[in-house]
C-alpha cells in the first residue's frame, strides 16, 4: 500500500511540475472570484458595512468548498477520463482493489492540493484583512470534513462508473456544495439544527467556523457528532462504489465507453 502511495505521489508531482501554470492559474482564479464577491457585497451594503466574524466564517466555508470540489472531481473525473481513454479496465485489474487505487490517488493529489489551498487562503486573508485563527485542534474537524468529502466523491464515482459521463451532474453538485459549506448551519435551531447535523460535512464545517472565525474551543460532543457524520458518509460512499463496480462488471461495461 505504501508503494502505491509513493507511486501516485510521484505521478501527481510530475503532473504538477509539468503544468505549473494550471495550478497557479487555479489559485489566482479562485482568489479573484472570492474577492469579486467580497467587493460586490461591500458596494451593495455601502461604506458603513461591518462584517465582523461573518466574513471570516464565509472565508472558511469558501476555502472548504474549493477543497471538497477538488476531492469530488479528482475521483469522479479520473474515472470518467480513464473510461474515455480506454484504460479504466486496467485499473480494475491491478493487484489493489479499485477503491484503494482511487483513494490513494486522491490522497496523493491532496498532499499537493493542500499547498495550493493554503496559498489561496493566505491571499484571501491578505486582501480582505481577515482575522482567522489557526489552532492545532482544527485538524480534528478537518478530518471529519475530508471523510465526508471522500464519501461523496465515491458516490459520484459510482455514477461515473455506471453512466460514464457526469460533467453536468458534477456542475450542479458543485453549486449545492457551495450552499452547504458557506451557510452557517451551526447557528440553526430546532428541527433545522437536526437537519444540519445530518447533512454531509456540515457538523465539521461548523466546528471549523467556530474554531477559526469565532475563536471558540473545540466541543468534544460536537466533534463526536461530526466524526460520526463523516464516517457514515464515507462508509456509504464505499458501499455504493462497490455496488457500482459489481454492477458495471456484470454489464460488461468496464472496457466500453
Amino acid at each position: 500500500m505504501f508503494e502505491l502511495f509513493l507511486a501516485e505521489l510521484k505521478r501527481s508531482w510530475i503532473q504538477f511540475t509539468r503544468y505549473p501554470t494550471e495550478a497557479i492559474g487555479g489559485v489566482i482564479i479562485i482568489t479573484a472570484v472570492f474577492y469579486g464577491l467580497f467587493l460586490s457585497a461591500r458596494y451593495i451594503a455601502g461604506p458603513n458595512l461591518q462584517f465582523g466574524d461573518r466574513l471570516d466564517a464565509i472565508i472558511v466555508g469558501y476555502v472548504l468548498w474549493t477543497l471538497v470540489i477538488f476531492i469530488m472531481t479528482d475521483i469522479a473525473g479520473t474515472l470518467q477520463f480513464e473510461a474515455q481513454t480506454g484504460t479504466l479496465e486496467q485499473l480494475f485489474l491491478s493487484p489493489f482493489s479499485a477503491p484503494q487505487v482511487f483513494l490513494i490517488r486522491a490522497l496523493a493529489g491532496l498532499m499537493l492540493q493542500l499547498t495550493l489551498i493554503l496559498s489561496t487562503l493566505l491571499l484571501i486573508i491578505t486582501i480582505t484583512r481577515s482575522q482567522l485563527s489557526f489552532p492545532p485542534s482544527l485538524l480534528l474537524p478537518l478530518l471529519t470534513v475530508l471523510l465526508g468529502a471522500y464519501g461523496l466523491a465515491f458516490m459520484m464515482g459510482s455514477l461515473a462508473l455506471l453512466l460514464k459521463r457526469v460533467q453536468q451532474l458534477l456542475g450542479i453538485f458543485q453549486f449545492a456544495l457551495l450552499f452547504l459549506l458557506t451557510v452557517p448551519t451551526e447557528t440553526w435551531t430546532g428541527s433545522l439544527r437536526l437537519l444540519g447535523l445530518l447533512l454531509p460535512m456540515m457538523p465539521g464545517a461548523g466546528l471549523l467556523r467556530n474554531l477559526m472565525a469565532r475563536g471558540q474551543m473545540l466541543d468534544p460532543i460536537a466533534f463526536a457528532i461530526a466524526l460520526g457524520n463523516g464516517v457514515a458518509y464515507f462508509v456509504l460512499g464505499l458501499f455504493l462504489f462497490h455496488w457500482a463496480e459489481r454492477e458495471t462488471k456484470r454489464r460488461g461495461g468496464l472496457g466500453g465507453y
